[in-house]
């Protein structure tokens, strides 16, 4: 019986380090998040937003925010529509260009040949 007082008491010792380090290093982080938004001019609605606040980096040049990093690319590629190729037996469409969609691979590992799912012109 004084074995299992014993472990129970280490437990609670053991249990009590623990919070002591979590509550440490909980701190030690809240310390270094403060230091990198301050450094980064970054604020607690930056945060709350998700968005960049659009401020200046070190090197004065201003951030891109995702958003028009995504504008800007969608813009050079000038993508065009291509009339689907192949239709699946379920309605799916593939236009043929771009990595093969996985109904018609597991269609055609299953045997079938590619050519039976193309549209006629």
């Amino acid at each position: 019986m004084n074995n299992l007082i014993e472990i129970q008491s280490q437990i609670e010792k053991l249990q009590k380090q623990a919070s002591d380090l979590r509550s440490k290093d909980f701190q030690k982080t809240i310390k270094e998040i403060r230091e990198k938004m301050q450094a980064f001019g970054i604020s607690i609605k930056d945060l709350q937003t998700g968005k960049a606040s659009g401020r200046a980096s070190k090197s004065g040049a201003p951030k891109d925010s995702p958003k028009k990093r995504l504008a800007s690319t969608a813009k050079k590629s000038g993508g065009t529509t291509v009339a689907a190729k192949y239709r699946g037996p379920e309605g799916q469409a593939w236009s043929g260009r771009g990595l093969t969609p996985r109904w018609l691979k597991s269609l055609t590992e299953q045997g079938r040949a590619k050519e039976e799912f193309l549209i006629a012109a």
